[in-house]
């Protein structure tokens, strides 16, 4: 990935991106997520890590059939509902990409922080939920235990790391989203708030837009946050909510 370049003069409310991030804190990963980091491990480790035989040293991108399948496929992000707002009546809901596009943006324009790649964090953001692309929008309400949900979607990115023909540019999209599940990275950790947050601004919105209660969504990541970043735009987000309130 190119380097990404800063604007340091977007005009951003200042509250919100006060609280610096220097004093990021990351955690280590908590049992739950340790088969998810085994996995991770394994996977840039092991030979069969390697989805679709391809040289995992080879950096040329994949041949344009590989690339025009791998990217319609990746078209049902933008048609997929997220299926919170679909189940709590929300009109023209968002859809997986548009969540995972704001995301993006979140990890470009937050503060710098000694040791963190940010260009990872971008990466991280836009294939986090890439999965989706085949299994769908799995919420908790649906009753699918936590460990067939990853049998799921790992069983997905391997399917999309063979489509894109194997190679590095497949290994890195395999490794990072199990990074991400592994929350086995301050890269990974930060990510995870930004999904956090991404969700309660937009239930913020449709509040606001439509006037939906929807505390259910800032009730389920209350002290969830792991970082500073994290815990500071929540909190914001929660002002925000209460003088409109």
């Amino acid at each position: 990935m190119s380097r990404v370049i800063l604007c340091k003069s977007l005009l951003l409310t200042p509250s919100l991106f006060s609280a610096p991030l220097t004093s990021f804190k990351p955690t280590l990963p908590s049992s739950s997520s340790s088969r998810a980091h085994r996995m991770a491990t394994e996977a840039s480790s092991s030979p069969s890590s390697n989805a679709g035989g391809g040289d995992p040293t080879s950096s040329s991108p994949p041949p344009a059939s590989s690339a025009i399948d791998f990217l319609s496929l990746c078209h049902r992000l933008k048609t997929t509902k997220r299926a919170g707002w679909v189940k709590r009546g929300v009109k023209d809901p968002e859809s997986v990409a548009d969540h995972m596009y704001r995301m993006s943006l979140m990890a470009l324009i937050a503060s710098d922080i000694p040791g963190l790649n940010r260009d990872k964090c971008i990466k991280i953001a836009i294939v986090h939920d890439i999965a989706e692309a085949i299994v769908g929008d799995i919420t908790p309400t649906d009753g699918v235990p936590k460990e067939e949900k990853s049998r799921r979607e790992q069983e997905a990115i391997d399917h999309m790391c063979k489509l894109l023909g194997g190679g590095s540019i497949a290994k890195e999209l395999g490794e990072l989203w199990l990074e991400y599940e592994g929350n086995s990275s301050p890269e990974a950790k930060i990510v995870k708030d930004f999904d956090k947050v991404e969700m309660i601004l937009q239930a913020l919105e449709y509040e606001n837009d439509q006037g939906k209660d929807l505390e259910e969504f800032f009730q389920s990541t209350a002290g969830k946050f792991q970082t500073d970043a994290g815990k500071a735009w929540a909190a914001e987000i929660a002002s925000r909510r209460k003088k409109q309130g």
